[in-house]
């Protein structure tokens, strides 16, 4: 695996998935498992959709 996130997309995934894991806690709904999604590929810095479509917000990979 590939580092393919920047900073600033690991932060956003990371607030956005708490944000819907809280909202899926509160409302008892089962739609909190998308922002696990989101946590696990912010905290792991790759995302297997932007591999499968070529896109990389990782700047350390574009030097």
């Amino acid at each position: 695996m590939k580092i393919n996130l920047g900073k600033a997309d690991r932060i956003l995934r990371i607030v956005v998935g708490l944000a819907i894991i809280g909202a899926g806690v509160y409302f008892g709904s089962w739609f909190g498992v998308i922002g696990m999604i989101l946590l696990v590929t912010g905290f792991i810095n790759f995302c297997p959709i932007y591999h499968l479509i070529g896109i990389n917000t990782c700047s350390l990979d574009k030097k």
